[in-house]
């Protein structure tokens, strides 16, 4: 079995945990590639992955995997860094390492370029809003509460924390265990951009 396949079979585990921890007992409603289901248990990291928020994360702290290929970039406005810079707050806030944060960042990038999106009409997809397009559908929370930026991110990282081994996964296979998506490859392309976005909220 190749590594990533292992990561991929852990991932479909950690989805089935993250059910049962939620207390599923009946089917989802929903389209189920694009159905997120809302954690209901709150797990820390544990002590020795607590980031020193005196110190700048390095690089092996942002991306321990090694810097990736194939990356997708833009010039991020200042309302999007200050949405980035909220998402790493509420990381610190959860005593969460710096590896943490550059996956919420790369979900968001990828979910809603770091762009609080309210109901986007006949272009919504389902009922998601905010920088992590959640569902108020699927238990995240109250539409207010999903496009508040600490409670989003911090809901978001909940879901992260409750995946069995995700500080050892590739970032893809650990941000599509939490949010689910009909793409889950797509969240690769962020990492570098987010690794940079910390390093530079940071500073």
């Amino acid at each position: 079995m190749t590594k990533f396949a292992t990561y991929t079979r852990t991932a479909l585990l950690a989805t089935a945990g993250l059910a049962l921890a939620a207390g599923l007992a009946g089917p989802v409603t929903g389209d189920p590639a694009t159905t997120q289901t809302a954690p209901s248990v709150v797990q820390s990291a544990p002590a020795f992955l607590a980031p020193d928020t005196a110190d700048k994360p390095t690089v092996e702290q942002l991306m321990p995997l090694g810097e990736p290929t194939n990356q997708s970039s833009f010039a991020p406005s200042a309302e999007q860094m200050d949405n980035a810079r909220k998402i790493v707050d509420a990381g610190k806030d959860m005593d969460l390492p710096p590896r943490a944060w550059t996956i919420a960042i790369a979900t968001a990038l990828q979910e809603s370029k770091l762009e609080n999106l309210g109901h986007l009409g006949e272009r919504n997809d389902h009922d998601s809003q905010g920088l992590f397009q959640q569902r108020p559908s699927s238990g995240w929370g109250t539409v207010a509460q999903i496009t508040d930026p600490d409670y989003s991110s911090k809901a978001f990282y909940k879901g992260l924390t409750q995946v069995d081994g995700w500080e050892e996964m590739p970032l893809t296979v650990a941000a599509q265990t939490v949010q689910v998506s009909a793409f889950p490859n797509h969240y690769a392309q962020w990492e570098k951009m987010a690794a940079d976005i910390v390093t530079d909220v940071t500073k």
